[in-house]
């Protein structure tokens, strides 16, 4: 999955290692899937983390389902 084509995150190999983030901001994109998995609602995560946006998350979350949906060339 090439997060670089999802405008809602950043990485730099300055902050936090260079772990994909939200842009703009010092929150791993990981922390997201992490908190949902654990059963989460975004309006929590919201809550939790106020520097991230909804459109943010929204923009995270169709990134990954559109990445699932992308056929690859097995070899």
């Amino acid at each position: 999955m090439d997060w670089s084509r999802c405008s809602a995150v950043d990485r730099n190999a300055e902050k936090l290692g260079g772990v994909w983030c939200f842009r703009g901001t010092r929150l791993p994109v990981a922390t997201l899937f992490e908190h949902l998995d654990r059963g989460a609602t975004i309006d929590e995560f919201l809550e939790w983390f106020p520097a991230v946006h909804r459109d943010q998350v929204h923009a995270v979350l169709v990134f990954a389902r559109e990445s699932l949906d992308q056929s690859v060339a097995v070899a």
